[in-house]
């Protein structure tokens, strides 16, 4: 029997703890799982992100308590901690847009391909984490 011949296995009653364990997910299956995670991610902060714009824009003295939630921190929530919430939420907006430009791009030109998904996965990954690596530079005041 030769290589191409193979068998390839079958995976018809999935076991959670053996067989997930052990299977190879293609990194374009995790920019669709995190894709999912992203928009899961901005939904469940959905009344923070409306409090900090609401706080950012209503008045000077808004805007102070706004800048104070990430250097002093917010009741018992200590300012660094903001930041990271802060920076979880640019990634989760940069991921979500860019992987669902990806997704309607497939959709629109029928670019299921296996090379396409792998390319398109590994830009949506790098563009995404390199503009948040940027973003949170800025976050952080590094620049």
């Amino acid at each position: 029997m030769t290589e191409l011949s193979k068998k390839r296995p079958e995976f018809r009653n999935i076991n959670a703890f053996k067989d997930l364990t052990t299977y190879r997910l293609p990194l374009a299956g995790w920019v669709s799982i995190l894709h999912r995670a992203s928009g899961g991610l901005m939904f469940l902060l959905l009344p923070l992100i409306v409090w900090l714009f609401d706080t950012s824009v209503s008045s000077e003295i808004s805007y102070d308590v706004f800048r104070a939630a990430f250097s002093a921190g917010l009741g018992f929530v200590p300012g660094w901690f903001m930041k990271l919430v802060a920076l979880a939420l640019i990634w989760a907006y940069l991921h979500h847009l860019i992987a669902g430009v990806r997704h309607l791009y497939m959709d629109m030109f029928h670019a299921v391909s296996k090379a396409f998904g792998q390319s398109s996965a590994i830009f949506t990954l790098a563009l995404s984490i390199g503009l948040t690596l940027i973003l949170g530079a800025k976050l952080f005041g590094l620049y």
